[in-house]
């Protein structure tokens, strides 16, 4: 199969590097606006040869690995496929997306978001391994035409990921618990330090648990701005939720209250138990 990839960082210069490890693409050519982004994917060889958005209509695969508000500009694009080329986004919002999906492309379209990452950002970042073993949810895969999603479904096993089925909706309030709210606190925490402490001082006493919590502070802003933009309501419920566990701790250290408070602690270390 040609594949054509919009989108050359991370999650699809590593999808590349995936495919080619598992012999599914025949060949892989590639779109990205970045000139530079362009010249490092060639020199990588995440793909073939960079080309124009004309040219993606001879693919058989199209794969969007793009911030979600540019995949929702970059659809109309896609008018003149073929009725046998797949368009499968990886969004990592999915409600927002589907319902902008264009009534001609719905039943080639696979709406879906890989579970795994990392905070590098452009073809430097891409890597080996980033899919296999990974959670992948397809969402809304009913309305894709069966050729489609049979297609998609052969490509996503091939590559080892482990495929979970979800509605759009569903997926966005799951999404923003796991991974949107965990990026907004891990950016709160790296500006409250900042604002509070000196370069000298962070660089002289961060230890491995502020590395943890803040590196994915390191993600692209624009990116995570799309996200946050896109499940807006998911975001408010869950920071108001997340507002009440900070204030539960807070009226436990101000009244003193520690054998509640290692109760809070203890039900917290269970997380790692289903982990």
């Amino acid at each position: 199969m040609k594949f054509g990839i919009v989108g050359l960082g991370l999650m699809g210069g590593s999808f590349a590097k995936a495919i080619k490890r598992y012999r599914i693409a025949k060949a892989i050519i590639g779109y990205d606006k970045n000139p530079e982004h362009q010249e490092q994917a060639l020199k990588l060889g995440l793909v073939d040869k960079i080309v124009t958005i004309e040219a993606l209509s001879a693919c058989d695969i199209i794969v969007l690995a793009i911030p979600v508000d540019a995949i929702i500009a970059f659809l109309p694009e896609l008018k003149n496929i073929k009725k046998e080329t797949t368009i499968i986004d990886f969004g990592s919002t999915k409600k927002m997306i589907v319902d902008n999906i264009p009534p001609n492309l719905r039943r080639h379209f696979i709406a879906a978001h890989p579970m795994t990452g990392t905070e590098k950002f452009g073809p430097k970042a891409a890597i080996k391994g980033l899919y296999e073993g990974k959670t992948i949810v397809l969402c809304n895969i009913e309305d894709c035409a069966e050729f489609h999603k049979n297609r998609a479904l052969q490509i996503f096993s091939a590559i080892a990921m482990r495929i979970v089925f979800m509605d759009a909706q569903t997926h966005d309030v799951h999404a923003c618990y796991i991974s949107h709210l965990p990026h907004a606190i891990s950016y709160a925490l790296a500006n409250t330090v900042m604002n509070h402490e000196k370069p000298t001082d962070i660089i002289s006493l961060a230890g491995g648990g502020f590395r943890d919590m803040s590196r994915i502070a390191k993600s692209s802003s624009q990116m995570w701005t799309d996200i946050f933009r896109q499940n807006r309501k998911n975001m408010l419920d869950s920071l108001d939720v997340f507002e009440q566990q900070m204030k539960n701790i807070r009226t436990m250290v101000e009244n003193e209250d520690y054998e509640n408070m290692s109760l809070w602690m203890d039900k917290a270390n269970s997380l790692h138990d289903i982990l």
